[in-house]
């Protein structure tokens, strides 16, 4: 326990710096409407808590939730058909690379035309912005698994089935464990942008609210609140993870 809290001590003390460099800033500007300080984006939050929590936070963590779990399903299912199918691999693989190249908030706006302020507008922003690390990272955890060690499986007359669940599911399991943890900042990103844009409720739209009210403090409150759910909600998935991938204690 003592060595775990050493190491989180260079953390502690870069996101401290980080904090003093902010005030610091914040005093010298002096323009709250600007830049806020850390002192006074955290008053604000206390003070907008009610509107945050009991309307906006849920508003976002649906669309984070729903969006979140599409791109799972579709980026494992896209990760395993190229890992089967070469020729999948060679006709999905460079869309999927596309897909990432096209600005996302250019296509916010159409979604909001076409599905108008629903949660749909907003979840397909967030699917188009998080399915790619899931697909790419479980790809790379399918490449990884030894040729060698399939070639065996299938000399001591393994299935296709039992291959992928003896001996690919395992090995590809931390790659998915990290793609999620990587999703997750991802996911709450794009929800974010598609309020921003078009919505009626949720963090981004209250942030964009703050703003055409030159309220700094309010533009920075619902930023923290989302940095500080994406930690919390990895730092659950870590724990899970640990759980789950038992080997890695021992390391």
């Amino acid at each position: 326990m003592k060595n775990r809290a050493y190491a989180n001590i260079p953390a502690v003390i870069l996101f401290l710096a980080i904090l003093m460099a902010w005030q610091f800033a914040a005093m010298g500007i002096n323009a709250a409407y600007i830049l806020p300080s850390p002192v006074q984006v955290v008053v604000r939050l206390w003070e907008l808590r009610e509107p945050l929590f009991g309307a906006h936070l849920p508003a976002t963590m649906q669309v984070v939730g729903v969006g979140l779990l599409i791109s799972v399903v579709l980026g494992v299912a896209l990760s395993v058909l190229m890992d089967k199918s070469p020729i999948a691999k060679k006709a999905l693989y460079p869309l999927i690379i596309a897909s990432q190249t096209i600005p996302t908030t250019a296509l916010a706006p159409l979604f909001v035309l076409w599905f108008g302020y629903s949660l749909w507008s907003k979840v397909l922003v967030t699917i188009l912005m998080t399915f790619f690390p899931v697909a790419i990272t479980l790809f790379d955890g399918f490449q990884s698994v030894k040729t060698e060690r399939v070639e065996l499986m299938l000399t001591l007359g393994a299935t296709e089935r039992q291959i992928f669940w003896k001996l690919k599911f395992p090995c590809v399991l931390p790659y998915f464990f990290s793609s999620i943890k990587m999703a997750i900042p991802i996911s709450i990103i794009g929800a974010a942008i598609g309020e921003w844009l078009g919505a009626q409720s949720g963090l981004g739209y209250f942030s964009r609210r703050m703003m055409t009210q030159l309220d700094g403090a309010g533009v920075f409150a619902p930023i923290l609140l989302l940095s500080i759910v994406a930690m919390i909600v990895v730092g659950v998935i870590t724990l899970l993870e640990k759980k789950i991938i038992t080997w890695r204690n021992d390391m």
